[in-house]
């Protein structure tokens, strides 16, 4: 799983962050987190093909999180996108359909769909499951959670002791499907180890502290949580229904996440160090996102 940081600013851009927006590549697929103004460029230096992306997660409606989707839907179309693209989002999503069709992008030669979500599990397949929660912002917000389905390890020599050949039915048996030897059946749990967990990422969208993100993040293996301000402008997180960089990493701590990475950054901070440095003292294993940055998982 390689996430990539297209966009880590806030409501305004600055010199050396843009418009919010991360792109996840895996399981064959990109998808996009959040579509800034902006996002399409940062696609360009990030070496990621909008002809690429498979579905779009849009946290919120304000702008610094969606004014990119109207060029990156157009430039898809104008350089021949063919293959299906979904955009989800929640409630007054089909607003935002219709607000694009009125800037003079009627029709598309490609199919795109629009979903509009609640809280609950949107997609669950065999390589993965991804979750939305409303988180508390002042307005209705989405986070969101992508988490990898992994299978159990195949007990290679275990099958071989059961008569198995080495073969097809070694697949078979590791997908979950029984096969019949010498008229004996053996069954995918005689060959499997013990379930594993995959990665999780968790990605807060915009909000205030709140327990709903703790539970929704638990055990992430990371955790991507906006950090607008600093301790000091407490008063003005609270006002705009944000957090702060020690709440980022509180949610962190309680939520048992492995790694924590703070995005959405005020352009107020020119420097950074001591909203890493207060996340920090609460929960150590903290990173500070940067436009362009790339995550493997």
């Amino acid at each position: 799983m390689e996430i990539t940081f297209l966009g880590t600013s806030s409501a305004v851009h600055s010199y050396s962050r843009s418009h919010p927006s991360i792109a996840i590549k895996a399981f064959g697929e990109t998808m996009l987190f959040d579509c800034g103004e902006g996002t399409q460029r940062q696609l360009i230096f990030a070496k990621i093909s909008p002809m690429k992306i498979s579905k779009i997660f849009i946290s919120h409606f304000h702008g610094d999180h969606i004014l990119g989707i109207p060029g990156l839907l157009q430039s898809m179309n104008f350089r021949g996108r063919e293959t299906k693209l979904t955009i989800y989002g929640p409630k007054g999503l089909c607003d935002l359909k219709e607000a694009v069709s009125n800037l003079g992008f009627p029709n598309f030669d490609f199919p795109l769909e629009w979903i509009e979500i609640d809280s609950g599990t949107i997609i669950e397949n065999e390589e993965y499951i991804i979750k939305a929660q409303k988180v508390r912002h002042n307005t209705l917000t989405l986070a969101y959670s992508i988490e990898e389905i992994k299978k159990p390890r195949f007990l290679r020599q275990k099958a071989i002791e059961l008569g198995v050949p080495v073969g097809p039915d070694f697949g078979k048996l590791h997908n979950g499907i029984p096969v019949e030897i010498n008229g004996r059946i053996i069954k995918p749990e005689q060959v499997l180890g013990p379930p594993r967990k995959g990665n999780k990422i968790t990605y807060s969208g915009d909000t205030i502290p709140c327990e709903e993100m703790i539970e929704f993040a638990k055990e992430s293996t990371l955790l991507i949580h906006e950090a607008t301000y600093k301790n000091e402008d407490k008063d003005k997180a609270e006002m705009h229904a944000h957090s702060t960089s020690a709440d980022a990493a509180y949610i962190a701590l309680q939520s048992k996440s492995k790694e924590l990475i703070l995005t959405h950054i005020s352009t107020r901070y020119t420097e950074t160090d001591d909203l890493l440095n207060e996340a920090c003292e609460i929960f150590e294993n903290t990173k500070m996102a940067k436009d362009l940055m790339k995550v493997e998982l």
